[in-house]
């Protein structure tokens, strides 16, 4: 990996390279001409997990009958959210289709709900009724949340205290609370702790509501309540927000009484400490703790840990046969629950899901993860590593690949990372849906 820019990073997501390289060309046979039917799969999510790869399923092998199952008509994506909150993006722009995966690549895509899965039948079972069979199965639901793992904090609630860790209706709620929210106000955003979705996430949500209140409501405070004693890119983001917004945020770490213990809606308030300390705010958004989406629970792809254990050679899950869990519910190793990683297995779980249907062994992963995060429109940083299965089976980061953005970069960089950060998005998204 020696020389790769970050743009690289970038490029190693392309078809035709990952087909290349994994020997799967457009047109190839999975089974005999004299088989009866083409093998069935069903992709639950339509994520970046889930529509990445029901279409990868039909890049390498166009014969497959791919359904994918999900309940909305559109998918709004979580990165991108932050910059809705800080004023670039309009919702629409983070707003997604499913017609090029119909349309372009033939897949027999299904708006309804999962229910169950029945191992045993192949089956999957919907909300209208109807039973889907399947000859192997792809669940990537994203997450759930641990909902009153803070005391007060139930699904209700977020209709008041916004979680927004699920872009939508969330993110429209957040957005309204804060333009209504009175200059010198308090924003108080609690991250959860690990593991989460999008570990830079809650600092880069940060730094778009300062930039949004620098414009707007400048004498407004944003308090960080950290259930961890520290964040992804830290340095970074600290040393950018002392320069770009002064005075205006503070972050409490866990040990300092960042923990939110209890909320109580009705008055804004969060408490810490074991429930001594009170903080009130004017917006205050609760990011609970998290564990792998419902469906995947229900159907017994979740250990006691809340998330779902793979055999990170192919995703395929190690509780439930002919089932391959890929996205956030996935345990993968060192990697973050992210959407580039999401994309990245989803690939790689494709690929492998063609070659069992053959008969042969699959490829052995190599996957790489690249984080990129706005300070300011004009003001970037990102993280990137390469992961590979070590001899234990298990995904880990591979030594001096990747890595932060420098501490000292010139400002020009900073605006070139900004610019990558939003070709990163129009890049990953026209690879999933496109």
């Amino acid at each position: 990996m020696a020389g790769m820019t970050r743009r690289d990073f970038v490029k190693l997501l392309g078809a035709s390279g990952a087909a290349t390289a994994l020997g799967l060309g457009a047109g190839c046979e999975t089974v005999p001409k004299s088989a009866k039917a083409a093998p069935r799969v069903v992709v639950v999510g339509g994520g970046f997990g889930g529509a990445t790869c029901a279409k990868y399923l039909r890049i390498y092998d166009p014969a497959l009958n791919v359904t994918m199952i999900e309940q909305n008509a559109n998918f709004v994506t979580c990165p991108g959210s932050n910059w809705v909150l800080g004023g670039m993006r309009a919702m629409q722009d983070i707003t997604h289709s499913y017609d090029a995966l119909r349309s372009k690549h033939g897949v027999n895509v299904v708006h309804d709900r999962v229910t169950s899965i029945d191992a045993a039948k192949r089956t999957v079972g919907l909300a209208s009724g109807k039973t889907v069979e399947y000859d192997r199965l792809v669940v990537s639901p994203g997450i759930d949340f641990r909902w009153n793992a803070i005391e007060g904090y139930d699904e209700a609630a977020s209709e008041l205290m916004p979680h927004a860790w699920k872009a939508g209706a969330q993110t429209v709620l957040l957005q309204k609370q804060l333009h209504a929210m009175r200059d010198g106000g308090t924003f108080i955003i609690c991250p959860p702790p690990m593991p989460f979705r999008c570990p830079p996430g809650p600092p880069e949500r940060v730094s778009m509501v300062a930039h949004y209140f620098k414009a707007h409501k400048p004498r407004s405070k944003i308090l960080i309540l950290d259930a961890k004693e520290e964040f992804s890119k830290q340095g970074l983001f600290m040393d950018a927000w002392e320069e770009l917004y002064p005075g205006m945020i503070e972050f409490v770490p866990a040990s300092k009484g960042g923990k939110v213990q209890r909320v109580d809606v009705k008055t804004r308030t969060v408490y810490t400490d074991e429930g001594l300390t009170t903080h009130k705010g004017d917006v205050i958004n609760i990011i609970p703790p998290q564990r792998a989406g419902n469906i995947a629970v229900a159907g017994g792809l979740a250990n006691e840990t809340g998330w779902c254990p793979v055999n990170q050679h192919t995703f395929e899950s190690t509780r439930v046969p002919n089932v391959h869990v890929i996205g956030d519910s996935a345990v993968a190793g060192a990697m973050p629950k992210s959407g580039h990683t999401a994309n990245n297995i989803a690939k790689m779980t494709a690929a492998s899901i063609v070659s069992l249907f053959r008969g042969v062994r699959p490829p052995s992963p190599s996957h790489v993860n690249t984080c990129y995060s706005l300070v300011s429109p004009e003001y970037g940083i990102s993280i990137a590593a390469v992961y590979r299965i070590n001899e234990k089976g298990v995904l880990e980061g591979v030594k001096g690949a990747g890595g932060l953005s420098p501490k000292d970069a010139p400002h020009l960089q900073r605006v070139q990372e900004a610019g990558y950060a939003q070709g990163w998005y129009q890049g990953i998204t026209q690879d999933t849906f496109g």
